[in-house]
């Protein structure tokens, strides 16, 4: 059936390449007559004959009661059990596009605002808006993904997937290796600002952009040559071959495992911290509540990839359907969970959008006035500076130096 759609396309005139809820009937010529072994769970080995006509194909020559050995009775039970299957995954599907969905909306809302509002603008806010476009991408790619699976039930049936369909998937599988890299990102910039002293912001960014998008990509290549060469089946989401999924399994858990080293050694340096005066004890504040969403999220998604990584192949089907609806729900929603921690409970949003929203209320009730012309140089006589173009807050005592990218979250 993969020649279905070329040959749909030459052969106008001749019987159409078909799918009758039973058997996947590829195209054929006039006064052609085609045999298909019955359906598997007939459990047969008999053969199912149409013909082709000027008209388009003739009704089984044989019904399938026959041919296959089945009783009419045991043929409604079939039907019955795949419509309830039908209806279950149907019901899924709707469940997570509606995650995914709300995920795609929270992270663009994330985005705007972490982009509008200048005084948002530091390495922190830049590495959080990373990690959103990597769930964002995974979103519009599983969109992709569906419209190409589920919208012609022939290709679906028939084993015919495109090659759009493949590189969906791969890019999907991307932005999953590219959220773990963003959030490993996001764990080495609390270990860096936590032991040291001074550090390149700049710098650091543009490795991580490098890195974070860089090493998926080269996984990725990797994987999808392994799947072109070994398992090119259906849309690639066969897992016959266990060992071609561990070179994209790998990365994910050495990320994870990574992530925990860092938080280790952070946590050692906040016990170490904790005995301090209180002056020292008031500059790590400040970066107390980045570091607990950041660990909440490491130690859920690494929690929830690790648990669902090792479902066994052979499970009951009450199983695998609770099973698969959980991972579908956890894994649909993760953007949205990503955007509250990160963006919509972050004490600089609220006070920035609060502070704007009480300006706009007293313009409305304040008289127009000609505004003053201003120089390019600032109030206080000197130009903006690469540290005042990074922190994310004005200067204050507390957050002068290299600390002043890690306010509260």
């Amino acid at each position: 059936m993969k020649d279905l759609l070329p040959l749909n396309a030459s052969k106008a005139t001749d019987c159409m390449g078909m799918w009758d809820n039973l058997n996947c009937w590829p195209p054929a010529s006039v006064g052609e007559t085609v045999s298909q072994p019955c359906p598997e769970f007939f459990n047969s080995e008999g053969k199912v004959y149409r013909n082709c006509t000027a008209k388009g194909w003739t009704d089984p020559l044989v019904p399938h009661e026959d041919a296959c050995g089945y009783t009419f009775n045991e043929t409604l039970h079939f039907l019955r059990e795949s419509s309830e299957s039908h209806l279950y995954f149907s019901y899924v599907k709707t469940m997570y596009t509606a995650g995914y969905t709300l995920s795609l909306i929270s992270l663009t809302i994330a985005i705007a605002i972490l982009g509008l509002f200048r005084k948002l603008h530091c390495t922190r806010n830049y590495i959080h808006i990373q990690l959103f476009v990597s769930f964002i991408l995974r979103a519009i790619f599983i969109f992709i993904r569906d419209s190409l699976l589920f919208t012609n039930e022939e290709l679906y049936h028939c084993d015919y997937y495109p090659v759009a369909c493949k590189v969906a998937l791969m890019f999907s599988n991307y932005s999953i290796l590219a959220n773990h890299s963003w959030l490993l990102v996001e764990g080495h910039f609390l270990f860096t600002l936590v032991t040291r002293s001074f550090f390149s912001l700049r710098k650091h960014l543009t490795w991580y952009t490098v890195l974070s998008w860089g090493l998926p990509l080269i996984v990725i290549v990797s994987w999808g040559f392994a799947k072109y060469l070994y398992e090119d089946e259906g849309c690639w989401e066969i897992r016959g071959h266990e060992w071609i999924w561990w070179i994209l399994r790998v990365p994910v858990l050495v990320t994870i495992s990574t992530n925990l080293i860092f938080f280790l050694v952070i946590l050692r340096i906040l016990v170490g911290k904790l005995r301090m005066p209180d002056g020292h004890r008031n500059e790590f504040n400040q970066y107390k509540r980045l570091i607990k969403s950041t660990f909440f999220l490491v130690a859920l998604f690494g929690l929830q990839y690790i648990l669902f990584m090792f479902l066994p192949v052979k499970v009951s089907s009450l199983v695998f359907k609770i099973w698969t609806s959980a991972e579908l729900a956890l894994s649909s929603t993760q953007g949205f969970v990503v955007a509250v921690l990160y963006c919509f409970m972050n004490g600089e949003v609220q006070h920035e959008i609060q502070r704007r929203w009480r300006r706009w209320r007293l313009t409305q009730h304040l008289p127009s006035r000609p505004r003053r012309q201003r120089g390019s140089i600032s109030q206080s006589g000197s130009p903006p500076t690469q540290a005042s173009l990074l922190t994310c807050a004005p200067i204050s005592p507390t957050t002068a130096g290299p600390l002043r990218d890690t306010m509260e979250m």
